[in-house]
């Protein structure tokens, strides 16, 4: 049985993988970049840190990756202000981790100030002990740093923590991490190579809480 839970931020507590998508076509506008293909938004979910500076490096060498990561980090704070939807079942697994004392902490690739803006619009700080983001840690999703540290935070080895995430990458450092690991699927439904590193896979976090309260995780 889990004696903590991390969750990750985009695509699994906020419904903004799909608005992040939205977001590279007015930055190239913007710095006057070709725009963005399928295979750059797709291949792209997921990363941050260095991951994600080669990422924009390796689709537009034209310019300095910082610079088109600070336009779209800047477009980002700007639509994440008006308010982001929760994904289905948050708030009802959340307050069954509260009654059961289990503690919850969020890490997530995004900047801090995003991460927290968006827990407090969403009226959800509260239910957890502590935030760990991107800059944190030396390495980013795939590596298992930022689960390694936020199981730290709350006091307990990672193969005591529940990992939730949606992404391809956070599903290999769950993993890495030696964490019980569930995917929760958004934009990209897992491979077979996905498949061999999770320890379950749920439609959504109702189907999560449900397990939690089964003793099936």
């Amino acid at each position: 049985m889990v004696k903590g839970v991390i969750f990750d931020m985009d695509g699994l507590m906020f419904d903004t993988e799909r608005l992040w998508d939205t977001l590279w076509e007015p930055c190239c506008r913007k710095l006057g970049l070709p725009l963005p293909r399928p295979e750059f938004l797709a291949s792209g979910r997921g990363l941050a840190g260095d991951n994600l500076l080669r990422h924009l490096a390796e689709y537009y060498p034209q310019i300095d990756p910082h610079i088109m990561l600070k336009e779209v980090y800047g477009l980002a704070e700007e639509r994440f202000r008006q308010g982001v939807p929760c994904k289905p079942g948050l708030h009802e697994l959340l307050d069954w981790l509260k009654d059961h004392d289990l503690p919850c902490i969020v890490a997530s690739s995004s900047p801090r100030d995003m991460i927290e803006n968006n827990l407090k619009n969403n009226h959800v700080e509260s239910y957890f002990r502590g935030v760990v983001c991107g800059a944190d840690v030396e390495r980013s999703k795939p590596a298992p740093d930022i689960f390694l540290l936020a199981a730290r935070k709350l006091g307990l080895p990672a193969t005591d923590c529940l990992v939730l995430e949606d992404s391809f990458n956070g599903v290999r450092a769950g993993h890495a991490a030696g964490a019980v690991t569930v995917m929760v699927p958004d934009l990209a439904q897992p491979d077979e190579e996905i498949k061999q590193l999770y320890t379950c896979c749920c439609h959504d976090l109702l189907e999560v809480r449900q397990l939690l309260e089964d003793g099936k995780l």
